[in-house]
């Protein structure tokens, strides 16, 4: 295995393993049971990738490699009889989210490159490997949705796969590459976090009543 695969592959486990840690923090904050805790770290975990290799009409990736649904299964298992120690969880959820957005932000868009894709395709599915498996989490857990708060999110994972894509086709080395992708996508979203970033957003005018049409 290769220096490339090796760091691919690193990324990708840190994305699962992160993404199950927010799933399984959100079933705790619900009082669920362990068997509820690992569907909800599976599902966010795989999510974002399932439908990505679905629409590139490729193996889906925790089907041909089962260490992807393992590593969940654990994480959930460590979560269920740790969450209590953390005195706020929501907090805790957030910023390991930001973790998994900015690792699957470059995932995705790889992987999507890997396949043959376009640059396009690959911004594309690194922004939906990187935040489908949150939104899945949210709405399963009856919470507003992570991608409905103000502070940038979409944004962050934008930017990163832009990074990405942009340094790839310019002959930089992977590593170079993701590297920059994943802290471009982590310090905008810690910004967001800390700072309450955010872009300017939609004021929608008075509605006009019959007499004015």
């Amino acid at each position: 295995m290769n220096q490339v695969s090796v760091l691919l592959q690193t990324l990708d486990y840190v994305g699962i393993a992160v993404f199950a840690a927010t799933g399984a923090l959100a079933a705790s904050r619900k009082q669920l049971d362990v068997v509820a805790f690992v569907f909800f770290a599976a599902v966010t975990a795989t999510g974002g990738g399932t439908l990505r290799d679905l629409l590139l009409d490729v193996p889906v990736f925790w089907v041909r490699h089962p260490a992807y649904l393992a590593i969940p299964l654990c994480v959930a298992v460590l979560v269920f009889f740790t969450a209590h120690l953390f005195e706020s969880r929501y907090r805790v959820l957030l910023w390991a989210d930001a973790v998994g957005l900015a690792a699957y932000t470059v995932v995705g868009a790889a992987k999507t490159l890997a396949a043959g894709a376009s640059a396009a395709d690959a911004l594309a599915l690194g922004i939906l490997t990187a935040t489908f498996g949150g939104v899945i989490r949210d709405v399963l857990a009856g919470e507003p949705s992570v991608i409905l708060r103000r502070e940038l999110y979409i944004t962050c994972a934008f930017a990163g796969a832009l990074v990405f894509v942009v340094l790839s086709a310019a002959g930089t080395p992977f590593w170079g590459g993701a590297t920059l992708g994943f802290l471009v996508a982590f310090g905008i979203r810690a910004g967001a976090l800390l700072r309450g970033w955010s872009l300017p957003v939609y004021r929608a005018r008075p509605g006009r009543n019959s007499s004015e049409l």
